[in-house]
């Protein structure tokens, strides 16, 4: 038998997330992973403080993008890359309304260090009311982020390749097939519905596609581009351009009405020629109050979920793994806002 003090279920951000708080307080564990691209692994990567529909900002915004820059260099200290991307959301205006709208906001205490106040022009793309800039957004390398991560655990013996089976686990003994475990947790995204011990949790399935386009003419390499979607370039030569959000057609292939939405989407506002190259979708496993669900299943007090990060599953997921870690090392209680009690 071997002794760990984790097990974390899932490879998505929660689950490596969590796993970079126990590298970080010395703590053993192994990650299950089935091999199968999750939700986050097909995400865009969008580090976004600022909800580009209204202008507005949400709770702890600026705590998670400073806990976040700072998790990716103590990241950056064992896989030998920081996988932050310093390229600004600059957001196309649709019309002046919109315009007053920002600058109105970006003269709120709330909203001030986020929405740049001086409007800029983009050549390459439609921007005819311009366009502002997003202060302290960024992306992830998202591909980089998980094979570097996945890399360090295959080589320190954390990776276990394989289906985890609920049927194989005795959580009054603690034991998993050959393993004594003190805490297992569990960040399975829409997987938790299969889930015996947490198959209650309310979190819905939120599909999203993006396509993957060769341009005719490249747009710059250090921005994104917000209409509708985020447009901005791939290092393999392509540009991403997504995603949607549909929470009825829940088939698991490609929604061919999602890609027209796209494709008219983009057309929108880059006026040259565009080839589809790819097309990815994933299952969001979102919350109806947008916070994530996080705490101890009432029989057995040493499983824990870890879930519902929705479409700010990086900011989500880094900063409150350190909450779930504290909860159960140092026994600070979840703040009520993400606890799985409040649906009690």
């Amino acid at each position: 038998m071997k002794n760990v003090d984790y097990i974390i279920v899932g490879d998505g951000y929660a689950g490596l997330f969590f796993a970079h708080q126990l590298i970080k307080n010395n703590k053993s564990f192994v990650i299950f992973s089935e091999g199968r691209k999750s939700a986050s692994q097909v995400s865009a990567g969008i580090i976004n403080p600022v909800v580009l529909k209204k202008f507005t900002t949400f709770w702890k915004a600026q705590e998670q993008i400073d806990f976040l820059k700072d998790s990716l260099k103590e990241i950056a200290s064992y896989t030998g890359k920081n996988y932050l991307i310093d390229a600004s959301i600059h957001r196309i205006f649709h019309d002046e309304n919109e315009q007053k709208l920002w600058l109105k906001k970006s003269a709120t205490e709330e909203l001030s260090g986020f929405l740049e106040e001086k409007f800029e022009h983009i050549d390459i793309v439609k921007n005819d009311f311009h366009t502002g800039k997003v202060n302290q957004s960024a992306r992830l390398n998202v591909n980089g982020f998980f094979t570097g991560l996945f890399d360090y655990f295959e080589k320190n013996d954390f990776l276990v390749k394989e289906k985890f089976d609920y049927t194989l686990l005795d959580p009054s003994q603690l034991v998993y097939k050959d393993f004594n475990f003190k805490n297992i947790i569990f960040c399975e995204g829409m997987a938790v519905k299969d889930n015996p011990y947490f198959s209650g949790i309310t979190v819905n399935a939120n599909k999203g596609h993006h396509i993957r386009v060769k341009l005719s003419q490249p747009i710059p390499e250090n921005i994104t581009i917000k209409k509708k979607h985020f447009l901005f370039p791939t290092d393999n030569g392509l540009h991403f351009y997504g995603g949607t959000y549909d929470r009825d057609q829940l088939h698991n292939h490609v929604d061919e009405s999602a890609v027209t939405q796209l494709v008219n989407g983009l057309s929108e506002f880059y006026p040259y020629d565009f080839e589809v190259k790819e097309v990815h979708f994933g299952f969001r496993p979102t919350v109806k109050d947008r916070r994530p669900i996080i705490g101890r299943q009432g029989t057995f007090n040493n499983l824990y979920v870890f879930n519902g990060l929705g479409a700010r599953g990086i900011l989500n997921g880094c900063y409150f793994a350190r909450d779930l870690f504290r909860c159960i090392e140092e026994d600070i209680p979840l703040h009520e806002e993400v606890s799985l009690n409040r649906f009690e």
